[in-house]
């Protein structure tokens, strides 16, 4: 899914493409898309962009007319562009906007479509979408403490969610707690004011660099290559592969569809944190530390 980094490096594209531009068509092609019906999305046709922004991780493309056009993108919705006109054909291609100067449009891989398309009018219909979360690149030590410890949940909850920290999910919060050196299922209430310190500068550094990294992989052209998965992260997604730091292999809490990624030598001081699913399995036989782990694998 699309978060901070990658959403403000779709913004910037956008803003070199579409700010000023005239909308002359918009095709929506797949009934699963479109959320709302007031108003309509021909009420943005004739009229130029005013103004693009960030809504948590959705991208607001306002009108001259006060309207916006809020696109989610969730998990496998990705955004394209092209100077010629293309079409939407419903299954792949699920949206066009045909500008008087070129086209954006809307793809989803896989049978699930979750992306989503929000009219909004004024100021008033566009803060009705935003969850409320925080932005990390701009609050105070202070906001951010309290906006952390306003609730007791683990710090991957608590950095995942949209009502918290604006924009933030799976990935990034991965690659966050590495940083900070943290569990990700350390209680947000019983952290010290010398970690939440620490877990600030580790959110604010990792959404930086990766912005940083996406802007250059860009290289002013649209941003083609997003995914929640780069070889450059040092444990979102890399199980079974040596963290960057220690060497020590990268593991994982799988619950549902989602996985959680984290180094125990940097993160939890050796500890094995219980995957749900093989925990309940094994129960007394779920090794404990690395050590453990590792000496289970030698006895194979």
């Amino acid at each position: 899914m699309p978060e901070l980094p990658d959403v403000t490096v779709y913004i910037e594209a956008l803003e070199q493409r579409i700010y000023s531009h005239m909308l002359t068509k918009a095709q929506i092609a797949s009934p699963f898309l479109l959320r709302t019906i007031d108003p309509p999305v021909d009420a943005c046709v004739g009229h130029a962009v005013s103004s693009i922004k960030r809504v948590g991780k959705r991208i607001a493309i306002g009108f001259d007319n006060d309207i916006w056009l809020v696109l989610h993108l969730m998990i496998a919705g990705r955004l394209h562009w092209s100077e010629k006109l293309k079409k939407a054909d419903g299954r792949r291609t699920l949206a066009a906007f045909v500008f008087d100067n070129g086209c954006l449009t809307l793809t989803e891989a896989g049978s699930q479509k979750r992306a989503s398309l929000h009219m909004a009018a004024g100021k008033a219909g566009l803060d009705a979408l935003d969850p409320g979360g925080i932005d990390v690149m701009t609050a105070s030590l202070g906001e951010f403490t309290a906006a952390l410890t306003a609730g007791n949940h683990t710090l991957k909850r608590a950095l995942t969610d949209p009502h918290v920290f604006s924009g933030i999910g799976n990935a990034y919060s991965d690659e966050i707690l590495h940083r900070a050196r943290l569990s990700p299922v350390t209680l947000t209430s019983r952290l010290t004011t010398d970690e939440i310190a620490r877990l600030r500068l580790a959110t604010r550094a990792t959404l930086q660099e990766w912005m940083d990294r996406l802007r250059i992989e860009a290289a002013g052209g649209f941003p083609e290559g997003v995914t929640a998965f780069r070889k450059e992260m040092a444990v979102h997604g890399r199980y079974g592969q040596p963290c960057p730091v220690c060497g020590a292999k990268v593991q994982r809490i799988r619950y549902a569809s989602n996985e959680t990624n984290y180094c125990a030598q940097c993160q939890t001081g050796g500890r094995l944190l219980a995957d749900r699913a093989l925990s309940r399995l094994l129960r007394e036989d779920w090794p404990r530390t690395l050590e453990e782990l590792e000496e289970r694998r030698i006895a194979k």
